[in-house]
């Protein structure tokens, strides 16, 4: 199976450096592993897109030093409506899969401002920011990484919680502690935020994966300790699109949470493909959950 995974990655890896995340079939045609579903509810018409006569947020591109990579990195900061530095502010890191960067959520068709934007407008979401950085980390973390990009994505957690959440904390008026502090992401970087987020739990206290890729551990790696997350994790949300080969990477964990009383929910979104479709609706239904 892990052969099957490997490959799997490293054709993904090759297949698109330069482009959005593909469309996956189920790997070696292997049977859906069978969990019970969280209820789907369709998000409302018009959540992603943007809406005359309501206060807006802005999209700020910042540059910090990364001690674990070497260099300058990038990342894309969404200030709320009416941000105020004499506030404090909880904060999402919002992560891309393997064929992004820093850019994807914002520029290839997530349109996070705009989902954040309403939701704001509607009182939806606690006060929060939202940081979308680049989840390769290495010296070249283009689109064009090649191969290397792989063991890239695994390593970020160093740069994440070395380098920039202190860059943020720095720079930005917010919370310092981990009830206030989300991750989530999608493909890749659902599988980076469940690796991720049940890996540093006293970093982060809510936890998001969007179409996880294979890159997510398997649940007995993510969760050595039950109790430890029945007492530490305050949310562990999943979504994938019910025609998405990788919908068993976030099915396997689901199953180890129901058996063991994890608190876990797992939304098939119905007929979904690996695509921005089900990544805004996992957006859109996370952020309201979390830090309240």
């Amino acid at each position: 199976m892990k052969k099957v995974y490997l490959a799997a990655l490293l054709s993904l890896t090759l297949t698109t450096a330069n482009a959005q995340e593909p469309n996956i079939p189920m790997f070696g045609n292997q049977p859906i592993i069978d969990v019970k579903y969280n209820e789907y509810k369709a998000a409302p018409q018009g959540f992603d897109q943007e809406r005359a006569g309501i206060a807006h947020g802005t999209v700020k591109l910042i540059e910090y030093k990364s001690e674990s990579v070497g260099t300058t990195r990038k990342a894309n900061v969404y200030l709320p409506p009416k941000y105020d530095a004499k506030k404090k502010y909880s904060v999402l890191y919002l992560l891309h899969g393997i064929g992004g960067d820093e850019n994807e959520w914002y520029k290839d068709g997530g349109v996070p401002n705009i989902i954040m934007d309403n939701l704001y407008a509607d009182g939806k979401v606690a006060d929060m920011i939202v940081i979308m950085p680049n989840g390769r980390a290495q010296k070249d973390d283009s689109r064009a990484g090649g191969m290397g990009s792989f063991r890239a994505f695994g390593d970020f957690d160093k740069d994440l919680i070395g380098s920039l959440i202190p860059y943020i904390e720095k720079n930005f008026s917010v919370y310092t502690d981990k009830n206030h502090r989300a991750i989530a992401g999608l493909s890749m970087g659902g599988g980076q935020s469940l690796n991720f987020g049940l890996g540093h739990m006293d970093v982060f206290a809510y936890v998001g994966g969007f179409s996880s890729a294979p890159n997510t551990q398997r649940a007995a790696q993510l969760i050595p300790d039950v109790e430890k997350v029945k007492k530490e994790n305050k949310l562990l949300w999943m979504v994938c699109g019910g025609a998405d080969g990788l919908i068993n990477n976030s099915a396997q964990l689901k199953k180890f949470c129901d058996d063991n009383g994890i608190p876990c929910t797992f939304i098939k979104y119905p007929d979904g493909k690996h695509d921005f479709v089900v990544w805004k609706y996992g957006l859109y239904n996370f952020a309201q959950l979390i830090f309240k």
